[in-house]
């Protein structure tokens, strides 16, 4: 079989045309690489090299061996370079795992950081799972899940990126303009609208309504965010976002901001990784890229 070695024995030997500038090369002993050399012969049952004076020629069997060493070895110190920069973090594929519909949005002003700062690494973003989003941690489908929701599990560790507030966005013409903050009576006789995930997710039912027994008048599901915002400020209805999306996406319509419930409802912005993998170093470049777009986006 031919190894590696060979390979590398011919490259310098064509390189370099004599067996003592060779074996210097090779770090090796002129005696030690006549001996591969003949080995190397021996083993394939052909001859490679001719002596001419001081000099070594390849014959055809040997320049045969040349070309395909010129193919493999620049591919073989590639592939070695590559792994290399994989155990280091330093290359590979970030698979990004989303559970909520903001999350996106602060994805968007992540992922351009995080890329100049790794350009050898490439990202793909998953929002559909399974079962759940720590499932798809546990089951190696993602790698880091952005998340509003802590839930302790063995093996995931969770990096808090920035604290945040949920508020309501309505219509400055809305008859409950001039409140200060929301209660849940306040929606008994309003549209809410929501991106389409199920109930038990919406922090405003899980956390605000429900424990009051009170339902808003209508529930629309919505998948555009402008569409959402669009029809708050026709006042069609109300909507809950984070107040750095709100401040962020609604400059252009006439919508006042508001608490929801006298002392807020605050949350915070969680990136949970498997426990075993937040050595690696491209995971570490995107909490830190994280927590900077969080102050940046102002979501403090």
């Amino acid at each position: 079989m031919i190894e590696h070695s060979h390979l590398k024995i011919i490259q310098a030997l064509q390189e370099n045309g004599t067996l003592t500038e060779a074996a210097n090369t090779l770090c090796l002993t002129q005696s030690a690489l006549s001996h591969q050399i003949r080995y190397l012969e021996k083993k394939l049952d052909v001859k490679l090299w001719e002596r001419e004076g001081r000099k070594l020629r390849l014959t055809q069997a040997g320049k045969l061996l040349l070309q395909i060493a010129q193919q493999i070895l620049p591919v073989l110190a590639q592939t070695e370079k590559t792994l290399k920069a994989y155990g280091e973090g330093l290359q590979g594929t970030l698979h990004i795992g989303v559970e909520c519909y903001p999350c996106h949005q602060w994805l968007v002003g992540v992922i351009g950081q995080f890329l100049k700062k790794m350009p050898d690494v490439d990202i793909d973003i998953v929002n559909k799972f399974q079962f759940s989003g720590l499932e798809g941690l546990l089951n190696h489908h993602i790698d880091i899940l952005v998340t509003p929701d802590y839930v302790k599990k063995d093996k995931i560790q969770f990096e808090m990126l920035t604290p945040y507030e949920l508020v309501i966005l309505l219509s400055k013409d809305h008859p409950l303009a001039y409140l200060d903050f929301f209660m849940p009576q306040h929606l008994a006789k309003e549209t809410l609208l929501t991106f389409p995930v199920s109930l038990e997710r919406l922090d405003i039912y899980r956390c605000f309504m429900t424990p009051s027994h009170i339902s808003p008048a209508q529930h629309k599901p919505i998948e555009s965010l402008e569409i959402i915002l669009e029809m708050t400020a026709l006042n069609r209805g109300v909507c809950v976002l984070p107040s750095w999306l709100a401040d962020q996406k609604s400059k252009n319509y006439r919508l006042k901001k508001m608490s929801i419930g006298q002392g807020g409802m605050h949350k915070k912005l969680y990136l949970a990784m498997r426990e075993s993998d937040k050595s690696i170093e491209y995971i570490k470049q995107f909490i830190a890229v994280g927590k900077n777009a969080a102050l940046q986006q102002g979501m403090r």
